[in-house]
């Protein structure tokens, strides 16, 4: 979030000098943050904006707190102004961060009872100069300008006769060709046909272009040379000498005393992170100690929970940070299941209320934010709302105080408050952590995918574009012009008004589907989402669905909407998927069609580390692009006992199968043996197995695997078993010899996971049916007790 306020600090030089509609993407329009500008700082009418959803939140579902720019825009400016703009930017940018870095040490300071709230700064203090330093030359802003005069019109009147000769010399270094040699879009067939006005002999007159027509050979050019300028990383060199902050290990930690960074941290109690840990403990932990950047990090969100209520007209010392707990993700689902027996009566045990109090004020705890869904299910119950914001911060404040007694009775009081059973029941302790990407961005947005004959085609021939009774015309005429036939056939080139398209179906897709999705069709919380950019926190029980459900909505084609009516559409409240639109409450939004995108999940313990987390998460998303060859999946599953599981795929039967696989292993009658025997056995299974011979195996392994009373439900006959293990045969048998068994062991591992996360607050839970309570081993470590 803070990287997208800085974006947009950066796009604001653009902004001011020439409007928004300057930039072309991303498209600006209804963006909450630009909203504001709009409304505070160009003067337009309040009225105008009172029923944006962004001026009546005062929680953090406040849709400002969506981080929906991404990093980088395109805009088109004067060719004089290219490299005043650029330098503005860049100035604006570090100039915000650099304010921003000031207030964070006032707040610092004041919270560590340091400095007086309304006392004039002292740039003396060494923090500031800390802060100063430590932030100077940051963030890197990389920027290429192409100027359409490298097209001459011969024609300066009408502006036709186009020369490319300096467009097509400046391009030919990045196509690899001589320097009049034509590359790109000058080597196209379109331009072939449109570089000049030409009378053909069956007398047909085409258009001439005047230099707009070559806005994609420009417009690639641009994308190429701001690739090159990122390739060189030039930086300034800081001397550090003292103690480094114990986040990144890079820079000196934050002190009023640069005596103290003598000495090692460990040993000091006077300094400035010391006494803040005592003071406000949401911002720093016993004995860590932070450096300039990650000290920002630390406090946007609370300076910018009361930025928020600010707009919104509500007092600044009433807003509530910001806080996205890994631990409340994790303990989500079973506090939904708690909260819906509430509802439905069940109020909390008499003295458990009081119980609960003591705790809080003993370890200080401070509420924390839950997903939205699970807000507005509270919603009707106060009571539930008060116990279901601290019971995840009980935990974690227990567990910091480093005392085993404090410990267990949060755990003992957390597992009576949700209900489950001391012994048997366990609170889950994993989340998920989802990363979704568009697959081919940059052709879509150049406009050359799927010449290559392995990315989509979302963009539409000439042909296709005009309207029907000039389409009708164009075919007589081109059956007798092979030209002109040719132009017609091609993909048409793209344009600033593709890219007000493109940016438009994008926007709508992260400021409205995306929320829809993740925070009010499950448990989830938006992290960011820009453009095609997506970033989600997600209890385990909804990482698949959720995947899935976000993956068809991006292209606007969900399967189970295709039965769906229109008209049943506008009457409902519910978002709805097909035909490359989504529509929701009476907004109808063009998706982005064929487009296909590829999805990173990581699932691992709330007290992994995060920066080991999100390095799994971008390999996971980087593993279902070049392993899955894009439109795929890839789930990491992180040990807490160590070890990790991987599985990608792509977005097809294997997604469907791992659900059912999930849900006939987390039946209550289904013992875990059944994945932990077939994993037994997996480590003798011969590489050239064939697929029924597997699928017997496997569905005899299902089989006896399950209860009496299983065996006779309607949901679970033999045959249903016997039906799931040949699909899964099926799919294992579709990879190459050498890998079956491998998939197989990961996908099964996946799947035994992921059902033991959605049946704890079951009465049968994991270790009930005499299985160990450890990890599942891997087969090798586990066949001294095959069957």
């Amino acid at each position: 979030h803070l990287l997208a306020r800085l974006s947009w600090e950066a796009a604001k030089v653009v902004c001011e000098r020439l409007g928004p509609d300057a930039i072309l993407f991303p498209r600006l329009r209804g963006i909450p943050q630009v909203d504001v500008w709009l409304r505070d700082e160009c003067g337009l009418p309040r009225e105008w904006f009172e029923k944006c959803d962004w001026t009546k939140g005062e929680t953090d579902a406040n849709p400002l707190f969506s981080a929906a720019l991404p990093n980088r825009f395109v805009a088109v400016v004067p060719a004089g102004e290219a490299a005043a703009i650029a330098g503005e930017v860049e100035t604006r940018a570090r100039s915000w961060l650099k304010s921003l870095g000031g207030d964070v040490v006032d707040r610092l300071l004041s919270a560590a009872s340091l400095r007086q709230s309304d006392d004039p700064r002292d740039e003396t203090v060494y923090a500031y100069r800390q802060m100063r330093e430590q932030l100077d030359g940051f963030p890197e802003v990389h920027w290429a300008a192409v100027p359409f005069s490298l097209i001459r019109p011969r024609d300066g009147k009408r502006q036709m006769d186009l020369d490319t000769s300096m467009l097509s010399e400046a391009m030919a270094p990045f196509f690899g060709v001589d320097a009049h040699e034509p590359s790109g879009f000058l080597d196209s067939p379109a331009w072939k046909v449109l570089q000049k006005d030409r009378k053909w002999e069956d007398g047909t007159r085409f258009f001439a272009p005047n230099p707009g027509a070559l806005y994609p050979a420009v417009y690639d050019l641009a994308e190429r040379v701001l690739a090159a300028a990122k390739a060189v990383r030039p930086f300034a060199q800081t001397e550090q000498q003292g103690w480094r902050c114990s986040l990144t290990g890079e820079t000196e930690w934050l002190t009023t005393d640069e005596a103290q960074l003598d000495r090692s941290y460990r040993e000091q109690e006077e300094t400035l992170w010391a006494k803040l840990a005592k003071a406000r403990p949401a911002w720093a932990k016993a004995s860590e100690h932070l450096g300039a950047l990650p000290a920002v990090k630390r406090l946007w969100p609370t300076l910018f929970a009361e930025e928020v209520a600010g707009v919104v007209g509500m007092d600044a010392h009433a807003a509530g940070r910001f806080v996205v707990s890994t631990h409340t993700m994790a303990l989500a689902k079973q506090i939904e299941a708690r909260a819906k027996r509430a509802k439905g009566g069940e109020p909390l045990a008499e003295g458990l209320r009081a119980e609960i109090e003591n705790m809080v004020s003993e370890l200080r705890t401070d509420p924390v934010a839950l997903p939205r869904k699970l807000m507005r299910e509270l919603g009707g119950n106060p009571h539930a709302s008060w116990w279901a914001k601290r019971l995840p911060g009980l935990l974690d404040d227990a567990s910091d105080s480093g005392e085993e007694v404090k410990q267990r009775c949060a755990e003992h009081l957390v597992k009576r408050v949700l209900g489950l059973d001391q012994d048997k029941s366990r609170l889950e302790t994993y989340y998920a952590l989802l990363l979704m990407d568009g697959d081919h961005m940059g052709r879509i947005l150049s406009g050359d995918e799927g010449h290559s004959g392995d990315g989509p085609r979302c963009a539409i021939s000439y042909l296709d574009s005009f309207h029907p009774s000039v389409r009708d015309g164009f075919k007589t005429r081109a059956c007798k012009n092979p030209a002109l036939k040719k132009y017609g056939e091609q993909i048409r080139a793209t344009s600033p008004s593709r890219h007000l398209a493109i940016s438009a179906a994008l926007n709508d897709f992260a400021l409205h589907v995306v929320p829809e999705v993740i925070e009010r069709e499950f448990l989830g919380r938006v992290l960011y989402a820009g453009g095609d950019d997506v970033m989600a926190m997600l209890p385990v029980a909804d990482l698949l669905p959720a995947m899935r459900r976000l993956r068809y909505a991006y292209s606007g084609d969900a399967p189970h909407d295709g039965s769906v009516d229109w008209k049943e559409a506008r009457a409902s409240r519910k978002l709805v998927c097909k035909d490359g639109f989504a529509f929701l409450r009476g907004r109808l939004m063009r998706m982005m069609g064929g487009a296909t995108a590829s999805c990173g999940a990581v699932i691992a313990h709330h007290q992994a580390p995060l920066t080991a987390v999100m390095h799994e998460l971008r390999e996971a998303e980087q593993r279902a692009k070049n392993e899955g060859g894009r439109d795929a999946f890839s789930i990491t599953v992180i040990k807490r006992s160590g070890g990790a599981l991987h599985l990608t795929a792509k977005w097809d039967e294997r997604l469907e199968l791992l659900l059912k696989v999930r849900k006939f292993l987390a039946d209550p009658s289904v013992s875990r043996r059944a994945v932990y025997n077939s994993l037994v056995w997996l480590k003798d299974l011969p590489e050239g197995v064939d697929a029924d011979m597997l699928g017997s195996l496997l569905g005899y392994q299902f089989s006896r695997q399950m209860s009496a009373q299983a065996k006779d439900k309607a949901g679970w006959k033999r045959k249903d078993v016997l039906d799931l293990a040949c699909r899964i045969a099926v799919l294992a048998t579709s990879h190459p010899a050498r890998d079956r068994r491998g998939w197989l062991e990961r996908f099964l591992g996946v799947a035994e996971f992921l059902a033991r996360a959605t049946r704890l607050d079951s009465a049968e839970t994991a270790g009930s049916d005499g299985e160990p309570d450890g990890e599942l081993l891997e087969p090798a470590a586990r066949s001294a007790t095959g069957n």
